[in-house]
């Protein structure tokens, strides 16, 4: 499993290297010890090697725009990763307006603008033969093409970002603005594609076509994670606590000493791990085996369930009616293994564990979940490493 490499912080923010950002950083390299070959081998490839650290030192500073504007709207940003084709801000949750995710959305591109103004007023002091000056021009150059090639209208671009911005203030569904700007990217990846393999075609620059597919490739891989997330959040949020629960409970009597309890039920080994006891037709609380197991054996014979129930009022519980993304996050927030689903009329509905969840996804969303991966959800409590549903569901409801 490929492990990113942390280098440090800035700014509290925690950076990280991809290890095949080495990969762009030899090329990069080449590339630039080759163009300045006039200056001689020592001189051209010790200028390599600092174009190459510059050129991702402004690629870090447009990033580290993005993170700035998205925590000043008190936005967590995760971490900056350097890698293949650039970098990446893990910003933890969207902005709350249209206005506010275009700020995060352009605040890259204003950065590297921004260097392009300030490099050329410095290129302009700097002689022209003097090899410095050559360099601070060129990485000028550099910030203006990364500047405008960003800004290109689609997913995962911060074009593709302004975009769903604007369409989401038009439409005023969020959701819709990110499938479009998706489709958007989509569109223009396969574009990306087909001039790669034209260009490696008809001019034999097989070097540039392959860099233009693979940033092709990149470009709709990440519109389609983008849609697919999205797709996800919509349901999150369409789903509710009582398409999820299940009644994979017992009710049992609240009346009942704890020796009849224990010989009827913690014996079978088909009994569910949670019960609801109940007297006079009305539920009294949850019954915890481990608080069962922290009375003296010698009280089994003459104490009832009612002393050591949790009533309905102090276990966590949701109505019917909660949204999944909302019952999620509550789960996530108190690391909840269960939740107990109750009736508008304050009864035990069903209840609901990580497992239940995942199962009611995959079968909206018609993915393939086997019932042993069920069952490993349901006993370990974790999600699968490819469903951060915990992470969604907060995104979603922010």
């Amino acid at each position: 499993m490929q492990t990113n490499w942390r280098i440090g912080s800035l700014f509290g923010i925690p950076l990280f290297l991809d290890p095949l950002w080495f990969v762009i950083l030899g090329l990069a390299t080449l590339n630039f010890g080759v163009a300045y070959q006039e200056w001689g081998n020592t001189v051209a490839w010790s200028a390599g090697i600092v174009m190459a650290l510059l050129l991702f030192g402004s690629v870090l500073l447009h990033e580290l725009g993005h993170s700035l504007v998205a925590r000043s709207q008190g936005i967590k940003v995760n971490s900056i990763t350097l890698f293949l084709f650039g970098g990446i801000a893990a910003i933890e949750e969207e902005s709350k307006t249209p206005g506010k995710a275009f700020q995060v959305a352009i605040a890259g591109p204003l950065v590297s603008i921004a260097l392009f103004f300030m490099l050329r007023l410095l290129g302009y002091v700097l002689p022209d033969t003097n090899p410095l000056g050559e360099m601070v021009n060129d990485l000028a150059r550099i910030n203006l093409v990364v500047a405008l090639f960003n800004l290109i209208p689609g997913l995962p671009l911060d074009g593709g970002q302004v975009l769903k911005a604007a369409l989401w203030q038009f439409t005023g569904n969020r959701f819709q603005a990110v499938h479009l700007a998706a489709r958007a990217g989509q569109i223009l990846g396969y574009s990306a594609i087909a001039l790669g393999f034209a260009i490696d075609f008809f001019t034999r620059e097989i070097a540039l076509g392959l860099w233009i597919v693979l940033l092709g490739w990149f470009g709709i891989r990440n519109a389609n994670s983008y849609d697919s997330v999205t797709t996800l959040q919509e349901t999150l949020l369409k789903l509710a606590a009582a398409d999820t629960m299940t009644r994979d409970f017992r009710v049992v009597d609240a009346d009942q000493t704890l020796r009849v309890f224990a010989d009827a039920y913690l014996l079978d080994t088909n009994a569910p791990e949670v019960y609801f006891a109940a007297a006079d037709g009305r539920y009294r609380g949850m019954v915890s085996i481990d608080d069962l197991r922290l009375v003296e054996r010698s009280q089994w014979e003459t104490q009832t369930l009612q002393s050591i129930v949790h009533p309905l009022t102090e276990i966590p519980t949701v109505a019917e009616s909660t949204s999944l993304a909302e019952l999620i996050n509550k789960m996530e927030t108190e690391k909840l293994p269960r939740i107990t689903v109750l009736s508008p009329a304050g009864a035990v509905a069903g209840v609901i564990d990580r497992g239940d969840i995942v199962r009611t996804v995959g079968q909206k969303l018609n993915l393939r979940i086997g019932d042993a991966e069920i069952k490993r959800i349901k006993e370990d409590g974790n999600y699968p490493s490819g469903m951060q549903l915990g992470v969604i569901a907060k995104s979603t409801i922010s």
